[in-house]
């Protein structure tokens, strides 16, 4: 066994702040003494995610996650217990080697689909990026990037790599290392031939693009092609798979993270290659839908790490309308939206071109326009205010989006600025806009009426009504608690309860037999160990709600046998209630002994019940 030593864990634990970590991650606002965002784990409107620095752990009230430093790591990149160890040393300046070790200590369970196609990706992500770099095959292919401005740092960062022209070469080396082929062909990296058995290569020809998810894993593919070809796509990507959804992925989020938090902002291009063509001007924070229009799982990404979104988006019509709609959605989202509005139809690699790569940051990302600003020049498009009615349909639009802002200031700017650009007076537009706003109270009051006069929230931000825990089961939970502050009280539990499971409940019965199991190896451990060890996240909620749960130390012998006792007399309960219903039963069958014999047995359980008074 390769177990890092308790030291190093405990050194890696004690000097690591849990609030850095889980920011780069999550969004969080202090309230009080402890922090809260958006919880990673589940979908939220409302944050009932809490970190408590002083105690270092973190809790979310909604799904009931919670562990430390280390489980967060290892829950929320799916890594083994050494792996997060590794990395958060590695912020220490500490290399821990994360070798294979006890089966407490492995990943999250994958499904072998799932596995077998990011162990394929990363083998053909490595591959294609040693064909560009290290190989005359890859030379011209390397020439062409480097024209086009591609550093060897930046083809290193992005794993830019070569696809040969040849029909079946990664076909091969994957059948090679003893891949099934009729797996790897749902994420498309090969293709079946018709009416035979046998694959070729989907990217032949090509400069790869490797898309990596939110923890850095290889998905999925964009192949470009080098030089121009009739019939031949410019860009082949790779088709949705069980680990590749276009709806989820958010290009170069795995990079960009750090930034964002630090920043408090991010960019959203319309393309991966703008992301990269951004990063050579410094645009660090920027991110990309791959080929798909921004959905709500991005935005939910997205707002877990910063409420501040930068749209840029290409500046031709349809990239125009992408933004509006994009815009629309974040701004549904009550998040921050700005526009960074590229001109003469330009996408970014063609303004970086053109005017470079610092025109590019301090003329266009740092001076974007507002929400509002944007929609006004999207709505004046195509429209002639010499026209009545382009004119009234123009102040009608942008009214509608000033009639649900709330700032005094903002109304009176933007309705002077219509006043200017239409020649309709201030006076005319603000009695149309209270037309507009008295509208719509009378909507919203008509459509609460209908529903009794209840304004409903949406589903998602209903509050979480918390669980009103039974009695044996809150007895279940502060037993445990105990158990996991103090060792000896599994002794006392084992004493009084010698003649069945401990616990009622199979799942506090097998945390405590893990926990039973970990004090053997750890004599001395602490419950934020237990949980490390834990490799199921359902028993890790269990046990750090009874970590959390409130019990009375200075009490602890009576609180504990009070909890025994009243699990055992929950237990006779349920026997006496087993007991009367198979004499029914017996009645039934017109086995009398049988069915005076249970009920002599129920009464004797109901007598033994008086000690439990």
């Amino acid at each position: 066994m390769n177990r890092i030593e308790e030291e190093v864990i405990e050194q890696v634990r004690n000097n690591t702040d849990i609030v850095d970590v889980i920011s780069e991650f999550v969004q969080l606002t202090k309230r009080g003494r402890n922090f809260f965002g958006l919880c990673p784990f589940h979908g939220e409107q409302t944050p009932s995610f809490s970190v408590t620095q002083e105690k270092q752990i973190f809790h979310c009230f909604g799904c009931g996650a919670g562990g430390n430093v280390i489980t967060f790591l290892m829950d929320i990149e799916n890594l083994s217990f050494h792996e997060a160890v590794s990395k958060l040393g590695s912020r220490l300046g500490m290399q821990i080697e994360h070798k294979a070790t006890e089966v407490s200590e492995e990943k999250a369970p994958v499904s072998k689909e799932v596995s077998l196609m990011k162990k394929a990706h990363e083998f053909a992500s490595e591959y294609f990026h040693h064909l560009l770099l290290h190989t005359e095959e890859g030379e011209n292919a390397l020439h062409y990037l480097q024209e086009r401005g591609f550093s060897t740092e930046l083809i290193e960062k992005y794993k830019i790599g070569w696809s040969l022209p040849s029909w079946d070469a990664l076909t091969t080396l994957l059948e090679r290392k003893g891949m099934d082929l009729q797996e790897i062909e749902k994420t498309g990296l090969i293709i079946r031939k018709e009416n035979e058995l046998k694959y070729f290569d989907r990217f032949r020809g090509r400069i790869m693009f490797p898309v990596f998810d939110e923890t850095g894993h290889v998905v999925a593919f964009s192949g470009r092609i080098l030089g121009k070809k009739e019939n031949e796509a410019k860009y082949l990507n790779s088709p949705e798979s069980p680990m590749f959804q276009k709806s989820q992925i958010l290009y170069n989020l795995d990079k960009a993270r750090l930034d964002i938090r630090k920043k408090r902002n991010v960019v959203i291009f319309e393309g991966f290659l703008d992301v990269i063509s951004a990063s050579k001007a410094g645009i660090t924070n920027g991110v990309a839908t791959m080929g798909t229009a921004l959905t709500s799982q991005h935005i939910t990404k997205l707002n877990r790490l910063t409420s501040n979104v930068t749209l840029c988006f290409d500046g031709d019509k349809a990239g125009m309308e992408a933004a509006k709609r994009a815009a629309i959605s974040l701004q549904g989202q009550n998040i921050q939206t700005e526009v960074a509005i590229i001109p003469d139809a330009m996408d970014p690699d063609d303004y970086i071109k053109n005017y470079g790569e610092e025109a590019f940051k301090e003329k266009i990302i740092e001076k974007p326009h507002s929400y509002l600003s944007f929609m006004m020049i999207v709505s004046k498009r195509d429209k002639n205010f010499n026209n009545e009615n382009d004119t009234l349909q123009y102040i009608q639009e942008i009214l509608e989006i000033l009639s649900e802002r709330n700032s005094s200031v903002e109304r009176d700017l933007y309705v002077r600025q219509l006043s200017q650009e239409t020649n309709v007076s201030e006076e005319a537009i603000y009695q149309h806009l209270r037309k507009i706003q008295g509208k719509k109270a009378r909507d919203t009051k008509s459509s609460n009426h209908s529903n009794n006069s209840i304004p409903l929230a949406a589903p998602q931000e209903l509050p979480k009504k918390k669980r009103t825990l039974s009695a044996d089961e809150r007895a279940e939970r502060i037993l445990l608690a105990h158990m996991l502050h103090n060792p000896q009280v599994i002794d006392i539990a084992i004493r009084t309860i010698s003649d069945g499971p401990c616990f009622i409940r199979d799942a506090y019965e097998a945390a405590y037999v893990r926990l039973m199991g970990y004090y053997e190896d750890y004599p001395e451990g602490d419950y934020q160990r237990f949980l490390e060890v834990l490799n199921d996240g359902e028993l890790r909620k269990i046990v750090m709600e009874a970590a959390l749960s409130e019990r009375d130390p200075e009490h602890e012998t009576e609180e504990v046998m009070d909890c025994l006792r009243h699990i055992r007399k929950y237990r006779i309960e349920q026997q006496i209630g087993q007991k009367l219903h198979e004499a029914k039963e017996a009645e039934k069958m017109t086995d009398i002994t049988k069915a005076l014999q249970l009920a002599q047995e129920a009464i004797q359980l109901k007598k033994s019940l008086v000690n439990f008074q």
